[in-house]
């Protein structure tokens, strides 16, 4: 028997013409411009709002510190029915601004000073005051403030409902 040999050639045509047609991977220069300029965009917006849910997330933790100081200040004057004796400083006219301690209580970074401002016998002021320095110091409401009575207020600039 003869075996015979048969030689196939075949020509793919991809557009038509008869000629391979060379397909371009990657993105061209305008696709990636756009593509940045839309993530620019989006990060612009994102940012600014990321910042202010930090601010307020830190204000909150620093209310919740400036209330739990309150109450202990509270539980002080039901065993002794005065607010004098809750710390180690005088009380009255005159008596030093006191330093309790910092915010938040726990964790490396403080934001804000917890600090008793006025304390008498029957009444009571404590703040939470940024540090300077501190991110928290350029938030728009300031310093919170709580007295004895229940008031709160700020020295802020913004209502007293969106720092409270």
């Amino acid at each position: 028997m003869h075996q015979a040999t048969v030689n196939v050639t075949m020509t793919f045509t991809l557009n038509g013409q008869g000629r391979k047609m060379n397909k371009s991977q990657g993105f061209t220069l305008i696709e990636l411009m756009i593509t940045v300029a839309i993530v620019g965009i989006l990060a612009g917006i994102a940012y600014p709002s990321y910042q202010a849910h930090v601010l307020k997330s830190r204000r909150a933790i620093a209310k919740g510190d400036l209330l739990s100081l309150a109450n202990a200040l509270e539980r002080h004057f039901t065993e002794n029915n005065r607010y004098c004796g809750a710390t180690s400083s005088t009380c009255g006219a005159g008596a030093p601004t006191i330093f309790a301690t910092q915010s938040p209580l726990d964790g490396p970074t403080k934001y804000y000073d917890l600090k008793i401002s006025a304390l008498t016998a029957s009444s009571y002021t404590i703040q939470a005051v940024p540090i300077a320095g501190s991110p928290q110091a350029k938030d728009s409401c300031g310093t919170l403030i709580f007295q004895h009575t229940g008031a709160k207020s700020i020295s802020g600039s913004i209502a007293l409902e969106q720092c409270w």
